[in-house]
């Protein structure tokens, strides 16, 4: 009796199928955990920039540019901001950038200053911002000295005593920074820009230390002369702005960053006369 063969196993052609699904499935798994990590540094950099604004709540006045530039990148915006840095198609962090948490230790004196020295900021007499650095009190020339000189006027020492107000509150490091416009002095007190810029700084601290009585161990100054403008040197609104005497409060994390190798930004801000 003839035995009965049974016939070929039909070939399967479609095996191919669940190697491609579990593929799929990898991918889609990969993709959750991408965007999840992303919606979490949105919403991170979301509570930061909350807490900006509502430190700077109704104080449009001297809110410094660098805080929107760090704070940018929000779940609207694909800046230069924390939240788009770390996902997917976010811009490159550049080494200079600060983290928003080296920049809000230095804000309550910020709102502060800018809240008690808004009339001398409306009339152009001082600028107050954040740079990396820390927390910048720009003191105009034309406002705080008479051209040609060191010498602060009486009138402007309610000011000086509210800044020393703030910088007595902190225990941060603080230096003051002479600057100049690119115009050459020669008088019978200054040879140089360089000499007036250094004796405005100088200045400053002696008022700071002898009539508000603040340690001179807090403080360093430099004349800095024409050498970092913050404007052209080219028309008289940008020398006016480049005649300065910045305070400089230092940012005690930005500080340790130095340490570390990462140090700050330079200032972007000058002043001479």
């Amino acid at each position: 009796m003839a035995i009965k063969r049974k016939p070929p196993a039909h070939e399967n052609h479609e095996r191919w199928l669940v190697s491609y699904a579990d593929f799929i499935t990898l991918l889609f798994a990969f993709f959750v955990v991408m965007f999840a990590s992303s919606q979490t540094d949105k919403a991170k950099a979301r509570q930061i920039s909350e807490a900006v604004e509502k430190a700077l709540e109704g104080k449009s006045t001297g809110v410094p540019p660098l805080v929107a530039k760090i704070l940018g990148g929000t779940v609207d915006d694909t800046g230069q901001g924390n939240a788009q840095m770390r996902g997917p198609g976010g811009a490159k962090r550049e080494a200079k950038d600060v983290p928003p948490d080296m920049i809000t230790e230095l804000i309550p004196s910020l709102k502060k200053l800018s809240k008690e020295l808004e009339e001398e900021i409306q009339g152009g007499k001082l600028e107050v911002r954040l740079e990396p650095r820390g927390l910048v009190i720009s003191l105009r020339q034309s406002a705080f000295f008479p051209s040609g000189t060191d010498e602060m006027p009486p009138n402007m020492y309610p000011t000086m005593a509210k800044v020393a107000g703030v910088i007595g509150s902190l225990k941060n490091s603080v230096q003051i920074e002479g600057h100049t416009d690119s115009i050459p002095i020669h008088n019978a007190r200054f040879n140089s820009n360089w000499e007036l810029s250094a004796a405005r700084a100088i200045a400053v601290l002696n008022l700071f230390t002898s009539k508000y009585n603040l340690p001179e161990t807090r403080f360093a100054v430099v004349g800095r002369a024409d050498t970092v403008p913050v404007d052209t040197n080219d028309t008289d609104e940008g020398r006016k702005r480049n005649r300065r005497v910045d305070i400089v409060i230092v940012d005690m994390l930005a500080l340790k960053a130095v340490s570390a190798g990462s140090p700050p930004a330079p200032a972007s801000s000058a002043q001479k006369h």
